[in-house]
């Protein structure tokens, strides 16, 4: 079997198993399964959180260095041209879900470590595409040893250092159940107080394009859902908005969350519920990005659990395969050529010891 054989036979495994999150209906059979089927004499620790968080750590020798992969999903689009579950392969690209973000890293992961034989430690997770990173969260909350965390998400293969932060949150609005055709007072539906709440944060969002980090420039903010209303000849009694933003490094996200709380100022009975709140990335030290001897990248523009790593006092790096402006996008897909290439800065970096 050749080197590309090998890491697109692991793949096509790994995307065949239904890992969407939501809804997260897994255990730890199925891909978990596979995994440790695929590690041999490696020691396997698996924590059954409960709702589909699993961690499973998979640990060859006595390593220093660990790499981490979250094996979940985003959900199924309806804009797939094939069953997203069924890897396929041309003209260079391994389409399939996940195979992206980032199943396909730890297609290269598995097939490096049957190609070496120096100490590794892997953490596999579950719950990063929709959840809370219950499984990152529990397992730093232990002693686990590991003061270098590699954090495999798609990065063009390029060792990253610093990313932005995370916030969301949900706004509900109310409003007075009427007849459409009433003379309406400001405030009197709750869905035209979504769209007012939503014009002065798009605005806001455009005013912060000339605050600058490194490469990265202003805030990403995004209106995620806006449900509410009953029918078109109806007052809207309710509504909710969801949004989510991204951060600068060094922004202040408390502040953030009560800037959004008074441009709902207008409305009394508006209520902000804040929902994940992660912190960015900063710049790691240079020791970790000497030791993995790899091409460096620019800041990026997504968040990943690197931050929670470093939050808690560990040197992080995020470094894997495929470019994010392929994630959970559909007929998601990874360079094939990339995935060789990062399989064997994996097999290098673990045969030389350095894990």
């Amino acid at each position: 079997m050749t080197y590309r054989a090998e890491i697109l036979g692991h793949l096509e495994a790994l995307v065949g198993f239904d890992t969407c999150n939501p809804p997260r209906a897994f255990d730890e059979t199925g891909l978990f399964a596979y995994l440790k089927q695929s590690l041999p004499r490696f020691e396997h620790t698996l924590w059954n959180h409960g709702e589909g968080r699993i961690s499973l750590l998979s640990v060859r020798g006595n390593p220093d260095l660990l790499f981490n992969f979250h094996v979940d999903t985003v959900p199924v689009n309806e804009d797939w041209t094939h069953n997203p579950f069924v890897l396929s392969v041309s003209n260079e690209r391994a389409t399939g879900l996940g195979a992206c973000d980032i199943k396909g890293a730890a297609a290269c992961m598995l097939t490096a470590a049957a190609h070496s034989a120096g100490d590794v430690a892997l953490l596999f997770t579950s719950d990063e595409e929709a959840g809370n990173s219950h499984c990152i969260n529990t397992y730093l909350a232990q002693p686990h040893g590991f003061q270098q965390v590699v954090v495999a998400e798609p990065t063009q293969s390029r060792i990253v250092r610093a990313h932005r932060g995370i916030v969301t949150a949900s706004v509900s609005f109310k409003g007075a159940a009427g007849h459409a055709s009433s003379q309406q007072q400001v405030g009197d539906s709750a869905l035209h107080q979504a769209v007012h709440f939503s014009h002065r944060a798009l605005r806001w969002a455009d005013e912060q394009q000339s605050r600058t980090y490194q490469n990265l420039m202003g805030v990403r903010f995004n209106l995620g859902t806006l449900n509410g209303g009953i029918k078109p000849n109806m007052i809207a009694p309710s509504a909710e908005l969801k949004f989510g933003l991204r951060t600068l490094p060094g922004d202040d996200q408390s502040e953030l969350v009560r800037h959004f709380e008074t441009l709902a100022g207008d409305y009394p009975r508006a209520m902000l519920t804040p929902g994940f709140i992660a912190p960015s990335l900063t710049a790691t030290s240079d020791d970790l990005v000497a030791r993995l001897d790899g091409p460096v990248g620019e800041a990026v523009d997504f968040w990943t659990e690197a931050a929670l790593f470093a939050k808690a006092g560990c040197d992080v790096v995020v470094w894997g395969p495929g470019d994010i402006a392929q994630a959970h996008t559909a007929d998601e897909w990874v360079d094939c050529g990339e995935l060789e290439v990062m399989t064997e800065h994996y097999e290098r970096i673990l045969n030389h010891g350095a894990a």
